[in-house]
């Protein structure tokens, strides 16, 4: 693991789904035959109470006809629940990095196209969780998450889609930003150490020490980031914003809250000059 710096670089989820429908219209076909079996005797028994008011109606001829319903009964059950489901219904499969190369191309404008965005507003994606990437966009897509640009790139996305752009950019490697020297010292006590007298954790124990976070977890990269974006990220938190409404969005929203500006200053720089020496070729997971 290394840092970047200008003089300064310190050593540091059908198949499933077709077998439950399939297990299903067996039962259904096994509930619906065995009163079939039994069904004269009901039938009979169902028929007598109701002739009791109409003299001349013979219950016995009856039996025949509501076992015969009964008996068609199952095969149409058998039907219903042998139809395939609906788009709607249709569970997202892991994503198709392949698929998703070619979904990306709108986001190359901003995030490049290979995931690093050359204008340091814009976060870079190279190198992020599949599943972060998906729920990032399932909260713009709801609104959970405020951003007029990317609310209105999430609206027509399907959860494949998003699945499919996570697996891309998941595949891809994050270039190595820039650290201020000057700055290194302060955040790197913040992000391995933290604050304890302060209240603040360390960033590592969530986003792991070389900065490629915890996809288990949900917690995302950060490693070479821009310090840009990651100050201007923390500052929106510490202001109040917020990425969802569950338990894990309001993590870091709380951990802002303690951090001044000298702190995000150093932090943001800090996290852009992390990153792991690695050799050039294919993306691959990291090795601490």
């Amino acid at each position: 693991m290394s840092f970047r710096s200008a003089g300064f670089r310190p050593a540091a989820l059908g198949g499933v789904i077709a077998l439950v429908f399939a297990l299903s219209a067996s039962v259904a076909v096994a509930q619906e035959a065995q009163p079939a079996t039994s069904a004269p005797a009901t039938a009979t028994s169902a028929a007598q109470k109701s002739s009791a008011g109409q003299p001349g109606v013979d219950a016995a001829p009856s039996a025949p006809a509501d076992a015969g319903k009964q008996a068609t009964a199952a095969p149409s059950a058998a039907a219903s629940a042998a139809q395939p489901a609906s788009p709607a219904e249709a569970v997202a499969k892991a994503g198709d990095a392949a698929a998703g190369q070619t979904k990306a191309t709108v986001c190359g404008a901003c995030h490049g196209m290979d995931g690093n965005s050359t204008d340091a507003q814009y976060p870079k994606l190279a190198g992020q969780h599949e599943a972060y990437i998906v729920r990032q966009l399932i909260h713009f897509k709801s609104a959970q998450r405020q951003n007029p640009i990317m609310m209105g790139m999430a609206a027509p996305l399907s959860e494949q889609d998003m699945h499919d752009l996570g697996a891309y950019f998941a595949t891809k490697r994050s270039l190595p930003g820039v650290a201020d020297a000057a700055l290194v010292e302060h955040g790197q006590t913040l992000f391995r150490q933290g604050d304890i007298e302060r209240g603040i954790p360390a960033c590592m124990a969530c986003h792991s020490i070389d900065g490629r976070g915890n996809p288990g977890a949900a917690y995302p990269q950060l490693t070479s980031q821009h310090a840009q974006y990651v100050e201007a990220t923390l500052k929106a938190w510490r202001d109040g914003a917020t990425w969802g409404d569950d338990a894990q969005a309001k993590i870091m929203p709380a951990i802002a809250k303690k951090l001044d500006d000298k702190d995000i200053a150093a932090l943001a720089s800090y996290i852009e000059g992390l990153h792991v020496n690695e050799a050039a070729g294919p993306s691959k997971p990291a090795t601490p």
